[in-house]
């Protein structure tokens, strides 16, 4: 029985002994240039989804180039470390070699179920993808623990073989015939797996094990089988590559900005309180006198510059005790603050999501805080205090304490800013990412309609 997917390989004969010790590092190249292909193929694959639900038609175009990124490939892990099966150095094409000891074909399907492409890739391919975890789950490593000391641990059936045979290879000079024909087999599945995960056949993978570097025998007589199209010309020119690969990556750049854009414009328009504030609360306790924010740095303009809106705005923070002991809430410079806080037991916030704090200690007593005299701004008194101040350039530290300057400090926190800044952020983030969304769009598209022109019958 015939596939729709063909997987071609020949054994070199001449194969270095300690050539595929290294293979690793001469196919770096071809690695660095297979991630940027992969980036471009899943998008793709997403286009050919829809393309698909919609027309029952894989458009040629994507189909030619995700075939070629699948043969490009195949031919790497053959030349490494998924099969070793050959030391010529795999061409840099997206096109079939003919020459090259590593083949993939691929036949185009004129229709397509559009039922199927629903389920195929996520459901019905469950089961290979639990086989094919089995054959190519990422071959054999070897790690250190600082208890246990170095550690194997198995992956992937073909890693294993493959390096079984790389260790005879090296001692013998030979590649056994017997391994080779068992790992094409379970590449040759894997593959089969992969092309139908990734819509380009209606033909459910086959629960066998079809070793050697050929496929099975031509179909028998009547069966049905897709139509086969002689040899044609990719249309993948490296330019339209680089136009595709370019494309796609703005396209998703432009994702990142508009959902930004997009997350941002919905604070500011949804998300301020009645004063418009934005603003964060949490809970913290420390049993030290006092608790101190990090540094807080406000860039100032520089000399001869028009001042610009502020970033921040006006500034609020309130302090709710939760014990019945009056608050003390102040700001000062950071070099003010730091001073005063020396000789005073006190912890830090290093996150105001989860409340964690860096405890300092200190043998003094600490001053009482609306005696100190150093607060640019600063409140005291039972229940809620609330302190408001415009940003500022320089490096400020919020402190807060009981107002006897007492040992243990539990309070409720909220600390809010009007960032006039952001609806204008929000729309510069909106414009830029249309933008490259339109860019990556039109480089893509223009890629494929050429393509698509030359691969379209002739009329």
């Amino acid at each position: 029985m015939s596939s729709a997917v063909r997987v071609e390989a020949s054994l070199d004969t001449d194969l270095s002994r300690w050539l595929w010790l290294v293979k690793w590092l001469l196919a770096i190249p071809h690695y660095l240039v297979l991630a940027v292909l992969w980036l471009a193929f899943v998008p793709l694959t997403a286009v050919a989804f829809f393309a698909i639900l919609f027309t029952g038609r894989y458009p040629r175009a994507i189909f030619e180039f995700n075939v070629g990124v699948l043969r490009w490939a195949w031919r790497v892990h053959y030349y490494a470390y998924a099969a070793l099966g050959t030391d010529r150095y795999p061409p840099f094409t997206l096109a079939d070699d003919p020459g090259y000891p590593a083949r993939l074909e691929i036949d185009y399907p004129e229709r397509l179920s559009r039922g199927l492409v629903l389920v195929k890739w996520w459901l019905l391919a469950i089961p290979h993808y639990l086989v094919v975890a089995l054959f190519a789950g990422g071959g054999l490593w070897l790690w250190n623990t600082s208890d246990e000391g170095f550690q194997w641990g198995a992956g992937g059936l073909i890693g294993i073989l493959v390096l079984i045979a790389g260790v005879i290879l090296l001692v013998r000079g030979e590649y056994p015939k017997p391994i080779f024909d068992f790992v094409l087999g379970l590449d040759r599945w894997v593959i089969r797996v992969g092309a139908y995960a990734a819509l380009m056949t209606d033909d459910y993978p086959p629960f066998r094990l079809d070793p050697g570097g050929s496929e099975p025998g031509p179909p028998a007589a009547g069966s049905a089988e897709p139509v086969r199209h002689p040899p044609r010309p990719a249309g993948w020119t490296t330019g339209r590559v680089v136009s595709l690969v370019i494309g796609v990556l703005l396209a998703v750049v432009s994702t990142g900005l508009l959902s930004g854009g997009a997350a941002s414009l919905w604070l500011d328009r949804a998300d301020r309180d009645a004063d418009g504030y934005l603003t964060v609360t949490g809970t913290y306790s420390t049993d030290t006198a006092a608790l101190a924010s990090e540094r807080i740095t406000f860039v100032s303009t520089a000399a001869g510059e028009v001042p610009v809106t502020r970033a921040l705005g006006d500034i609020r923070v309130r302090v709710t005790p939760l014990g019945a002991k009056d608050v003390f809430v102040g700001v000062a410079p950071s070099s003010v603050a730091d001073r005063y806080l020396s000789g005073t037991d006190h912890a830090t916030v290093t996150d105001l999501g989860s409340g964690e704090l860096i405890v300092h200690r200190s043998p003094e007593s600490p001053v009482l805080p609306w005696e100190a005299g150093i607060w640019t701004v600063s409140a005291i008194g039972p229940g809620t205090q609330t302190i408001t101040w415009p940003d500022q350039a320089g490096d400020w530290t919020l402190v807060v304490m009981n107002a006897d300057a007492s040992a243990g400090v539990d309070v409720r926190a909220e600390a809010g800013a009007t960032l006039p800044i952001l609806g204008w952020l929000s729309w510069v983030l909106l414009l830029s990412g249309a933008l490259l969304l339109a860019a990556g769009v039109a480089l893509a598209a223009v890629a494929v309609t050429r393509v698509s022109n030359e691969l379209s019958p002739t009329r």
